[in-house]
């Protein structure tokens, strides 16, 4: 039987990379009779977007569940996607649709996390450690009776997207550098956000005599890239896959703070979120790699670093260098 699913926080590049996969993939789509994208802003491009796609967009104004319960309770969605939203108040919004959720009895829920939230402290990288909140809100339902919510359950944690190195694209294009503040002595695996996507549809899909396949169901999915890199490492990469010369810079987490402020559109959450991601890299505390879960549960392997690079090859490349082969310099 096909699932009827509502994908949370469809204005954010992940809501929408996993909405769209299950619209238009035929792996996925024929498995999707319907998907409602959950939204705090519908008059969004990508909300537009993925109605041309499919999907039918409802609004989320937080703030009384009974309000929540209503617009589940539109989706007759038997599955839930929860994304928590790119928002100061990302904790708080997502409580209350885990509250609705179970008061709508919707079985499969599917919870996006993060890595590094079990070792985040709570002092230093308050953002981070917010998702094990979220996860603990999430589990304990699974004891609780008077609902099947959290019955077939799922939590992917991810580690850092490689598309936020994008961020760092003027300074790349402008200065051939990469400055990020994540010192020299300490590596991480960056997750490019397709395979997050595709990781999250083959869960949402998934069937098994208790809603989402025994193969998935009550997992805790660690997910980051296949490779660990320092700045230097990325900077070689880089160079060699745009060939030109890339070089790391290890700023300060001040000037870091300074870059992300005022060269992007983020809100302060991303940029506190990010921050605190990069102190755990100076912590040490993404030193290592989890893939199994994603070659378990694709049968593929996740994209490394050359391969990011190539992608988005125009985005990195040194305008001076642009410039050059435009002129046939």
């Amino acid at each position: 039987m096909s699932r009827n699913i509502c994908v949370t926080s469809v204005e954010g590049y992940t809501g929408f990379l996993v909405t769209q996969l299950l619209l238009t993939d035929a792996a996925f789509k024929k498995d999707a009779s319907k998907v409602t994208g959950l939204t705090l802003n519908p008059a969004s491009p990508w909300c537009k977007e993925l109605e041309k796609l499919g999907a039918t967009i409802a609004q989320h104004t937080p703030g009384r569940v009974r309000d929540t319960v209503r617009v589940l309770e539109t989706t007759k969605a038997d599955t839930l996607m929860l994304i928590p939203p790119a928002n100061a108040n990302k904790t708080d919004i997502s409580l209350e649709i885990i509250e609705a959720a179970k008061k709508v009895n919707i079985a499969n829920v599917c919870l996006l996390s993060a890595a590094g939230c079990d070792v985040a402290d709570r002092d230093v990288q308050p953002r981070l450690r917010e998702f094990i909140d979220l996860e603990v809100a999430l589990m304990k339902l699974k004891g609780n009776t008077s609902t099947r919510t959290g019955y077939s359950s799922c939590i992917i944690r991810p580690g850092f997207y490689a598309e936020n190195l994008l961020l760092y694209t003027p300074e790349a294009q402008e200065e051939g550098l990469l400055p990020i503040p994540i010192g020299r002595d300490h590596k991480f695996p960056p997750i490019a956000l397709h395979d997050v996507a595709q990781l999250a549809a083959h869960i949402l899909t998934g069937k098994g005599k208790h809603g989402f396949s025994d193969q998935h169901r009550g997992q805790l999915m660690t997910l980051t890239g296949p490779m660990l890199v320092s700045g230097d490492d990325l900077a070689q990469i880089a160079s060699k896959a745009l060939g030109v010369t890339l070089k790391f810079d290890d700023v300060s987490e001040n000037e870091a703070r300074r870059l992300l402020r005022f060269q992007t559109t983020h809100e302060e959450a991303e940029r506190q979120y990010l921050l605190e991601y990069y102190s755990l890299v100076r912590e040490g505390k993404t030193n290592y790699i989890s893939t199994n879960c994603f070659h378990d549960v694709t049968g593929s392997h996740p994209i490394e670093p050359p391969q990011f690079f190539q992608t988005y090859k125009s985005e990195f490349m040194p305008k001076m260098t642009v410039q050059r082969t435009a002129d046939g310099v």
